[in-house]
């Protein structure tokens, strides 16, 4: 199989996308997936309304030109006017390609006709993908659920209809939205989807272990995987589910090597969001980086380790706390 996919004019040297997700995947997390060889990581999700009028927090959410290519900038939002708008704005930013939010299932986002809302109103869907399409001259992407709920499975009817309107690619998170996460992703329902497209196609949903994207793929029939938070708080395994997918070698690295990545991805937030935010921001961060460091300590040194480093304010305290747990030196007694 290919070890690339090609959407609209970009051929991308990879088939393992990093998903979106809100407060995980700014700036500085993209950067660092970056530094570990991730061809493709979708920005967290942007209003298009927000971006357009030009908030700050919308405007660094989809930074990234010359930092990260190709820079994928995902959209979400429940009007055509502010999708062809927002869609003007990331472009005119540096976006290579801008992504369609048709997944997010939280209650904040569809209550406003947004997000994973869309697939309840099919037609209104195809105006804003239209819109959208119509307002760039760069590749427009599509991400769905299987649909609303058990009884409203759509999916593929419209990613069938947004490939007729110009969409370039699609992802299918193997859950309706009324599941939410719970249960288990199917990935076998994503096939029906693979079938009624022609253009590229990746698969969502669990996939957090080079096994689960060899499954995901046989099941799905996909071009690709999206992983999500698999990579939270060990973002270095994009190399195993890469090495999975082309058959290469996956790069393996020491606890120290890990505590230099993690201490470098300290301070490209800090340098990003500035030292207060930074500060808040990396604490779900440092907690998931001890949580699943591969180091013999005790269940209560780890806990106290995670404490020590998401209640410091001061980032040298941090970083050097850090240094301590990534040597190997950290005992219960330490902290």
């Amino acid at each position: 199989m290919d070890k690339s996919i090609q959407i609209g004019k970009h051929k991308i040297d990879t088939r393992v996308f990093v998903a979106p997700m809100s407060g995980v995947t700014d700036l500085p997390f993209r950067k660092i997936l970056r530094d570990l060889g991730a061809g493709a990581i979708v920005s967290e999700m942007v209003a298009s309304e927000e971006l357009s009028k030009g908030n700050l927090e919308s405007l660094q959410r989809a930074s990234g030109a010359g930092e990260i290519k190709p820079l994928i900038v995902q959209l979400a939002g429940r009007e055509a006017k502010w999708m062809a708008e927002g869609a003007r704005v990331a472009v005119q930013g540096g976006a290579d390609i801008v992504d369609i939010n048709m997944g997010c299932p939280a209650r904040k986002v569809t209550k406003g006709l947004s997000g994973s809302a869309l697939m309840r109103y099919p037609d209104h869907a195809l105006d804003l993908i239209k819109a959208t399409v119509d307002a760039v001259d760069v590749p427009v992407t599509l991400k769905t659920r299987l649909g609303w709920d058990d009884d409203m499975l759509n999916a593929p009817q419209i990613a069938a209809r947004a490939e007729e309107a110009g969409v370039q690619a699609f992802v299918i998170h193997g859950r309706t939205r009324c599941q939410f996460y719970k249960g288990e992703a199917d990935w076998a329902a994503v096939r029906r989807t693979r079938e009624a497209v022609t253009k590229p196609l990746l698969v969502n949903g669990d996939i957090l272990t080079p096994q689960d994207a060899a499954d995901a793929i046989e099941q799905s029939g996909a071009d690709g995987i999206m992983v999500g938070r698999g990579l939270v708080g060990a973002p270095w395994l994009i190399g195993q589910f890469q090495a999975a997918m082309d058959e290469g070698a996956p790069m393996m690295l020491s606890l120290a090597e890990q505590g230099d990545i993690v201490a470098r991805h300290y301070h490209y937030a800090l340098d990003f969001h500035g030292e207060r935010l930074a500060v808040r921001m990396m604490r779900k961060h440092l907690a998931a980086y001890i949580d699943r460091a591969q180091i013999s300590i005790s269940d209560t040194a780890r806990i106290q380790a995670r404490n020590i480093a998401c209640t410091q304010t001061s980032p040298d305290a941090v970083l050097k706390h850090l240094a301590a747990f990534y040597s190997g030196e950290y005992s219960e007694r330490a902290a």
